[in-house]
C-alpha cells in the first residue's frame, strides 16, 4: 500500500484510480439514460469536484452545458458548517435542468445551500450528484441522485479532493494514516 506525505499529514492509498474510473463510468451511463435527448447544465461545485466532473462530461453522450459554483465549509480536516459562496451562476436556469457535480457529501449542509440557491431561480429539475457520500454524517432528508462511491467517515484527499489546497492532483484517493 502507498504512502504518502501532504503538509503535516500522513496517508495510505484507499482507492485506485482504476476503480475510481469504473465508478465514473457507472454513473455516466445513469446519466447517460436519464438525460438522452435533453440539454442539462452540469453545475460543477468548485475545487474539488474539476477532476470529477471533467472525467464524468466525457464519458456522456448527451449535448449539455457547464458553470460552476464555488462553496466552502472546510477548515484543515473538519467541516465548519458555515457556508461561503464565492462564485455562483451568472446567467438564467429557468426552466433548466440541473445537475449538481459534488466531490463529497457529508453533512449535507453545503448542498443544501446550493440547492436553495438554484430554487430560487426556478429550473425545471435540480439532480445531485456526487463522487462520495458519506450516508452516516448526511443530516437532510433530499435524496442523492448519482453516487459513484458510498464511503465511511473517513477524511481522504486526491482525484480533486485536498488537505489545505494540497493533494487535488493525486491520480488515486488517499486516507488519512493515522498509525
Amino acid at each position: 500500500m502507498d504512502r504518502i506525505k501532504l503538509l503535516d499529514r500522513k496517508f495510505k492509498t484507499m482507492i485506485p484510480a482504476e476503480e475510481i474510473d469504473r465508478a465514473v463510468s457507472r454513473v455516466a451511463e445513469q446519466l447517460n439514460e436519464r438525460y438522452a435527448g435533453k440539454t442539462p447544465i452540469f453545475l460543477g461545485v468548485l475545487s474539488g469536484a474539476f477532476l470529477f466532473l471533467s472525467d464524468l462530461v466525457r464519458k456522456t453522450t448527451f449535448d449539455s452545458r457547464l458553470a460552476f459554483v464555488k462553496i466552502s465549509s472546510y477548515d484543515g480536516t473538519q467541516s465548519t458548517g458555515n457556508i461561503k459562496q464565492h462564485l455562483g451562476i451568472d446567467f438564467d436556469i429557468e426552466g433548466k435542468d440541473i445537475i449538481i457535480v459534488e466531490d463529497i457529501v457529508e453533512t449535507g449542509h453545503s448542498m443544501n445551500y446550493l440547492i436553495d440557491y438554484l430554487q430560487e431561480r426556478h429550473p425545471a429539475s435540480i439532480a445531485i450528484c456526487t463522487l462520495f457520500f458519506k450516508p452516516e454524517k448526511f443530516l437532510y432528508e433530499y435524496n442523492i441522485d448519482y453516487v459513484a462511491m458510498p464511503i465511511g467517515n473517513e477524511f481522504i484527499v486526491g482525484y480533486g479532493l485536498d488537505y489545505n489546497q494540497i493533494g487535488r492532483n493525486l491520480k488515486d484517493i488517499y486516507v488519512l494514516d493515522e498509525d
